[in-house]
């Protein structure tokens, strides 16, 4: 059985694929809802701790600005770095934070993410 170099490494966003590409994936797959389903509408808030090494070097690994682009969506194998970065920017200065690219609050603003 071969296995190649893309079988052991996985390009991610950076600085630190390692604390980027786990965390934005579990946030994609906790927020991942079909939009007819409604469930979204039941949101009030999302509160986000991280442990361990994640907890320890989060803000300076990115692993804050993954989670909330997966909580966003986003997945690593697909995101685009640079429009990541002004949509995790977005949810920090309208404190909006739409689940998947919905926000269940109705408009920016309107919602809150802690």
């Amino acid at each position: 059985m071969a296995i190649s170099a893309l079988d052991l490494f996985k390009i991610g966003v950076g600085p630190s694929s390692s604390h980027t590409m786990g965390p934005m994936l579990a946030g994609a797959l906790v927020a991942e809802c079909p939009p007819e389903s409604g469930c979204l509408e039941h949101v009030d808030g999302v509160r986000i701790e991280l442990f361990g090494s994640l907890a320890a070097t989060g803000i300076g690994h990115a692993t804050d600005r993954a989670v909330v682009a997966g909580l966003m969506g986003m997945r690593p194998n697909t995101v685009d770095p640079d429009a990541m970065a002004d949509r995790v920017a977005a949810v920090a200065r309208d404190a909006a934070l739409p689940l998947c690219g919905i926000c269940p609050w109705g408009s920016p603003g309107a919602a809150t993410s802690n």
